[in-house]
């Protein structure tokens, strides 16, 4: 199917109007200092460029009693959704990541949840977001709609309409278990991406 449903539905809510989504932030720890029997570390927030994170983190080290402290490891993060980072993940993810949620909100969270940590894969996520609905029936239902389904039943004579329907739940399900969307449960409803990716 080319046609997608449209981003103009004031039924949905955009992901960019959610307030309540806290900003992206890794605490980041000196081993040298955990090792020793101390926690030193800094809640960093991570909706910035590498480099400048690895500043951070290079600022936090700095400030350690440890003689050379040079390794840390992320010992808690907020605001990355259903995404598990590791201890060891590397600068570039985390920035990349939580640049993508400060841009597009937790629908980002969603997609990377989908398509995993690769940077190509999350670079896809403009192209593969198609929006948040209740279920994927609502989502089948506004498809149908702009692909002219219910004109179509309207074409049918007044006397038959009431006994011609269409299957919206069917449609939804083969949508989904035919690989054209991936969906993720949360916010109330459910993140739609397209599947063929």
């Amino acid at each position: 199917m080319s046609e997608q449903p449209g981003e103009q539905n004031p039924e949905r809510q955009s992901d960019a109007e959610r307030p309540d989504t806290p900003a992206p932030q890794v605490y980041v720890a000196s081993l040298s200092d955990y090792n020793a029997g101390r926690l030193h570390g800094a809640w960093i927030e991570a909706a910035v460029e590498t480099g400048e994170l690895h500043a951070q983190v290079q600022a936090m080290l700095g400030q350690s009693v440890e003689p050379g402290a040079e390794e840390w490891a992320i010992h808690d993060y907020q605001g990355f959704g259903p995404v598990h980072l590791s201890e060891y993940e590397s600068l570039e993810t985390v920035s990349r990541l939580a640049r993508g949620i400060a841009e597009h909100g937790p629908a980002f969270t969603a997609w990377a949840a989908l398509a995993g940590l690769n940077d190509e894969r999350l670079d896809d996520f403009e192209d593969t977001y198609r929006g948040h609905w209740q279920s994927v029936a609502d989502y089948a239902d506004e498809l149908l709609d702009e692909v002219g389904a219910t004109e179509v039943l309207e074409q049918i004579p007044s006397w038959l309409q009431p006994y011609v329907q269409l299957d919206i739940d069917g449609f939804a399900r083969d949508l989904a278990l035919g690989g054209d969307i991936r969906t993720v449960e949360g916010d109330g409803g459910v993140w739609v991406f397209e599947g063929r990716t």
